[in-house]
């Protein structure tokens, strides 16, 4: 099964909760595939300086990420796709229509909320703290939820 979590440029949220699934598959010895990408990636990019960082100081190395641009096959894929925002949802659903029912917001998925993750890009080391931290305690909330387990 392989899970596919969606921001804009895939260097900032998207690569943030990609690490902290696979960390948690890793301690949990969960048998879930995991990647991510971006609706408007340059592929190749590193993930951003402060994502690696504020990654680095829960013990998840993101270091070697390499942003990629969403495509059909990364769609077909996916059993779920997390997006980190509404116009995330709305944009692969406008591309990829077949996708309608496997396409959530991370935060929909978890809680049921109509919210998106902020996005950290450019902000400060806090701001990219507080991010990781929302991300991270949705994705311990699916988890411990089982709900595609």
């Amino acid at each position: 099964m392989k899970i596919l979590f969606i921001c804009t440029g895939n260097t900032c949220r998207s690569p943030m909760s990609e690490g902290i699934l696979k960390s948690m598959i890793e301690k949990n010895n969960l048998s879930i595939e995991v990647e991510s990408a971006g609706i408007s990636a340059f592929h190749g990019d590193n993930a951003s300086k402060n994502s690696i960082e504020v990654m680095k100081k829960i013990g998840i190395d993101i270091s070697k990420h390499r942003a990629k641009q969403i495509h059909r096959e990364l769609v077909d894929e996916a059993y779920i796709i997390l997006t980190m925002s509404k116009s995330h949802k709305d944009f692969i659903i406008l591309n990829f229509p077949k996708s309608k029912d496997k396409v959530f917001t991370l935060l929909e998925y978890a809680y049921k909320l109509d919210k998106d993750v902020v996005d950290p890009f450019g902000g400060r080391l806090t701001v990219y703290e507080n991010t990781r931290d929302e991300i991270y305690q949705a994705i311990e909330e699916i988890v411990k939820s089982e709900e595609w387990i």
